[in-house]
């Protein structure tokens, strides 16, 4: 399998089998290959295989719930994961993100949102915020853009897609405030609405990365009703 066809391959994980085949032929028609596995167990197990390029993973899920999924998921793989979350279900959604999902969409939604969710993750897996720029420094905070590493000293720093896009943005150089605006449409690749938390909880994912590696000597910035800044030491 091809580097191209694994990024098209998509692993829907949700137990309403009916559901799931109705979603898996919109997904087919809009040119991804898709495979369904209907309890949480089978859906670690598949998502570690290094055969899809993202997955879609309901909370709702016999065997294995999709948080507990979805923490054995983040213990090995940074693949993107789409949480399926209830509506108005707003501790489902903070604690998916909290645990590392790149995004999330409720239930019910629109197939096509579901796909422009979906194209987003994967574009922003493979094209960086900051194309232009091949390494970005800030003390001892290193980022190889192209290559999608971040290291402090040389030692390397463990982030998913979407941290790492949002790390990106906040190296800009000087000194300059990232407002949240941005951070949504570079890190998650769509416009923030008010009510969303998304932004800050994989802020504050990041910062709590960057600060125990660092011992600290990283910080990411909150300046109230605007958004971050990082500020990284020697």
């Amino acid at each position: 399998m091809t580097v191209a066809d694994t990024e098209r391959s998509i692993l829907l994980v949700d137990d309403d089998a009916e559901l799931s085949a109705m979603l898996g032929e919109y997904l087919t028609s809009e040119g991804f290959a898709v495979e369904s596995v209907h309890n949480g167990q089978d859906g670690v197990k598949r998502a570690l295989s290094g055969e899809h390029g993202a997955v879609i993973l309901d909370i709702m899920l016999p065997k294995l719930n999709g948080v507990e999924a979805l923490r054995h998921i983040r213990q090995a793989s940074d693949i993107p994961v789409i949480m399926l979350t209830a509506r108005g279900d707003q501790i489902d959604r903070v604690v998916g993100l909290e645990l590392g999902a790149d995004d999330y969409i409720a239930k019910p939604y629109f197939p096509r949102e579901l796909v422009a969710r979906l194209r987003a993750v994967l574009r922003r897996r493979t094209s960086p915020a900051e194309a232009g720029a091949a390494v970005l420094t800030s003390g001892g905070l290193e980022v190889q853009v192209s290559a999608r590493r971040a290291s402090w000293h040389g030692q390397p720093i463990d982030l998913t897609a979407t941290e790492f896009n949002m790390l990106v943005t906040l190296m800009r150089p000087g000194d300059d405030v990232i407002t949240k605006d941005n951070l949504s449409l570079s890190g998650l690749g769509r416009a923030r609405q008010s009510y969303d938390r998304s932004v800050d909880v994989h802020v504050s994912n990041l910062r709590t990365k960057l600060a125990a590696c660092s011992d600290g000597a990283i910080a990411i910035e909150t300046i109230r009703g605007v958004g971050y800044r990082l500020q990284a030491g020697a």
